[in-house]
């Protein structure tokens, strides 16, 4: 049996070595555009500009990573997965949540509820974790609770027993062909269900409403009343984290009916949020800086403006990804406590023009280039005044200078440490 392993990356050094350990005979080649230095001794390797592109008429099957689209890839075996494989060999019931922004957190806030319930939970998927790594461990009475990306969605043939679908706005545009691409692929995750399986669908977003509307599933929506209690155990910043508990609650009890308001308040205040998701860093000369480095969307950027009263500095800016911000400029020329904002990073220019045009005054905005984030922050510093609160909520990916959310995050506070 011959098997491409096609992108090593994380999920891909995941994949070679889950698929050798299930064919110890087959033939397994890497083939990635980049070149590579932490191959496995022996392995076969490919590497190359257009590789994937290449015609694997002679292997049974390709394994793509997330990232690689199905379209790019030419083959008359098949084309795979992690998450096609980890579905298929699952012995476990499956939580599937997807959306836009919001699911790190709303997965995490289901795991911990559930396992405050005394569940044993795997948290696997698009927030870290291979899922073939945990294959082996999962029991049929274990849950599992796997966050789905549009890529990872791209081509799933079979749907989780219970999906959510958040908001969901127009996202990766700079990889899908287009937004109508991006909703089908995300819609992939209804799209296998039966009436015995569980859609749970943010009503007030119309993409999630339209894939819940095919499925035929058992449909639920949110966002649901949480309790006072509920409400103080939530350790989380903003409208929209309220959203996602509401989201996670709404799971936890559907799949748990007996789950008590009690283990439901433990879950919520177990969990104090996720690194880069609008996180608190440190307060430096009376000002507040926050790490929302995870913003890669416009949409994203709103709802970290919309989580403070405080007068806020927002720093905005990275690598385009088709995305549209003119809500974004209308909510910031419509906030009462706006210190100023600093556009930098690649797309800087026309986060600036849009900006300007939705009468944003320009004394308001800092426009630079790609900078280092050290003179990000201390610019940052020299607008804030005491009680003030400094946001980095992008709205733009990170590669035009870091090589993921992550790394533009960790530099963030990195430079805050500085001051």
């Amino acid at each position: 049996m011959n098997i491409v392993i096609a992108g090593y990356d994380v999920e891909g050094k995941s994949s070679y070595a889950y698929f050798q350990r299930k064919f110890p005979d087959a033939q397994l080649t890497i083939v990635d555009e980049r070149e590579l230095s932490d191959v496995p001794a022996g392995a076969e390797v490919c590497t190359g500009a257009g590789v994937f592109s290449d015609q694997f008429y002679d292997v049974d099957m390709v394994v793509r990573t997330a990232g690689l689209p199905p379209s790019r890839i030419k083959t008359s075996g098949t084309i795979w997965s992690a998450t096609n494989e980890f579905f298929a060999q699952c012995p476990a019931p499956i939580i599937g949540v997807t959306g836009t922004k919001g699911k790190g957190t709303t997965c995490s806030l289901i795991t911990s509820m559930l396992r405050a319930a005394g569940k044993t939970v795997h948290l696997v998927g698009n927030i870290g974790v291979p899922s073939l790594d945990v294959l082996p461990q999962i029991q049929p009475d274990d849950i599992v609770v796997y966050e789905l990306s549009s890529f990872q969605l791209w081509d799933l043939e079979k749907s989780p027993h219970v999906a959510v679908v958040l908001m969901i706005e127009p996202d990766h545009l700079d990889r899908h062909d287009g937004f109508a691409d991006y909703l089908d692929a995300k819609s992939h995750i209804a799209k296998f269900q039966t009436a015995q399986d569980i859609i749970i669908y943010n009503r007030n977003n119309q993409f999630s409403q339209q894939i819940a509307a095919k499925s035929p599933a058992r449909q639920l929506s949110y966002p649901i009343d949480l309790s006072a209690e509920m409400q103080q155990a939530l350790k989380l910043p903003g409208a929209h984290n309220q959203e996602n508990a509401s989201a996670a609650v709404l799971v936890a009890k559907t799949v748990v009916p007996e789950l008590s308001d009690e283990i439901i308040c433990q879950g919520l205040a177990g969990f104090t949020g996720l690194p880069h998701r609008l996180k608190f860093v440190a307060e430096k000369r009376g000002v507040k800086f926050y790490d929302d480095s995870i913003s890669t969307t416009p949409g994203s950027a709103v709802a970290a403006l919309r989580s403070f009263q405080q007068p806020k500095v927002m720093l905005l800016g990275g690598a385009d990804k088709g995305g549209d911000y003119t809500e974004l400029a209308e909510e910031l020329v419509h906030s009462s406590s706006l210190r100023g904002v600093i556009v930098s990073g690649g797309n800087a220019d026309d986060i600036a023009k849009v900006l300007q045009k939705a009468g944003l005054p320009d004394a308001t905005i800092v426009q630079k280039g790609v900078i280092p984030m050290t003179e990000v922050v201390q610019c940052a510093l020299d607008i804030a005044q005491p009680g003030d609160v400094v946001i980095l909520s992008p709205a733009a990916a990170s590669f035009d200078q870091y090589a993921n959310y992550t790394a533009r995050g960790e530099a963030f506070v990195e430079a805050v440490a500085g001051i």
